[in-house]
């Protein structure tokens, strides 16, 4: 029978060594690697490719959210559960919604461990036990949205790609100051106290960052709830600027519309999972990455999704493939003007 391969990433060698005694005792199962810092991880994981991480939250060199996510997006067949001390529900749900399969307490006792790890390979989620009532508790209060503007909204976009300060200033054109007190207005208006809440807020709560087309146009507040058949429009684009762009553009001609966008195919695909966009415009070139993965990505979470693909150099090759991953059309950027806009909007609706 083939092995779990099972990776440890923890920064405390002792509490390694006493999972690590659970994992063996597992049958079937076998560490091949164990890490303390994000660097180590990431290495490892791209040298050993394991069937399991096992990971805690609190090592060095490591932002949470952003790296479970990227994780999940890199290796989407791995399962992951956290092992951590944290038991903070804003944690959980942000580990939850980064895609970790299962958040354990570390002060839980050890056959508790060992149950999380059968139940996470066999395909389901786990979550401790004194966890679950803090989360149904939560999930039943109603969660008002707040009215950001566009500028706060990319900030805390920024904020929850693991950008710092300095990051988030240079990608703005803001000073480090300015972004710092656009942080404490969002954390008072969000009611969080730090970054790693608002990330997990963003999480938990994607339509934050949705914009109305008529906000679009003139960088007015988000309306606090969009209408229950309102039009969802998702961009994907590397470029944040080009990204406003074509969400003014797009306001300018369906004013109605919620606007959402994204920065990358992880972005991308699980935006699309939460929200089921009726119309995605993507970008063939994604930096490191390309619009025909996230073409498909997209159509596998989102089948209704209408994806359009856009390029400033097109290619019959990548409309070929594009067409093959699902796209509905591929169009110029420049030819991306307020009556194709319209075009294909309309063309949605009927």
């Amino acid at each position: 029978m083939t092995l779990v391969r099972t990776l440890m990433a923890d920064d405390h060698a002792v509490v390694r060594a006493g999972i690590r005694k659970v994992v063996e005792e597992i049958p079937d199962l076998e560490v091949i690697d164990e890490v303390g810092d994000g660097p180590a991880l990431f290495a490892a994981l791209a040298q050993t490719r394991p069937d399991l991480l096992l990971i805690d939250l609190t090592m060095p060199n490591f932002d949470p959210i952003a790296s479970i996510h990227q994780i999940r997006a890199d290796y989407p067949g791995l399962k992951i559960l956290v092992v951590s001390a944290y038991d903070d529900n804003l944690y959980v749900q942000g580990m939850l919604g980064a895609g970790a399969n299962g958040y354990h307490l570390k002060d839980q006792p050890l056959s508790d461990l060992k149950l999380a790890i059968q139940r996470v390979l066999a395909g389901e989620r786990w979550v401790s036990s004194p966890l679950i009532s803090k989360l149904v508790e939560r999930s039943s209060l109603p969660a008002a949205i707040p009215e950001l503007t566009l500028r706060q909204r990319h900030i805390l976009s920024l904020l929850r790609q693991g950008l710092d300060n300095q990051a988030i200033a240079q990608q703005t054109s803001l000073s480090v100051k300015t972004v710092e007190n656009h942080l404490t207005r969002l954390y008072r208006q969000i009611q969080v106290q730090s970054r790693l809440e608002a990330a997990n807020y963003v999480l938990q709560h994607p339509e934050v960052l949705g914009v109305t087309g008529q906000a679009a146009r003139a960088d007015s507040p988000v309306i606090e709830t969009p209408a229950p058949n309102a039009l969802t429009i998702l961009v994907v684009d590397d470029n944040p600027r080009y990204r406003i762009q074509l969400q003014r553009s797009i306001g300018k001609v369906c004013p109605q519309a919620i606007i959402f966008e994204a920065g990358n195919v992880s972005d991308a695909a699980r935006l699309s999972q939460r929200l089921l966009p009726r119309l995605v415009l993507v970008d063939v070139v994604l930096g490191d990455e390309d619009g025909i993965r996230c073409t498909r990505r997209i159509k596998t979470v989102s089948p209704g999704s209408r994806v359009v693909l856009i390029s400033a150099y097109p290619d019959r090759e990548f409309h070929r493939l594009g067409l093959e991953a699902g796209a509905i059309a591929f169009l110029d950027k420049k030819d991306l003007e307020a009556a194709t806009l319209r075009q294909v909007i309309e063309d949605l609706i009927s």
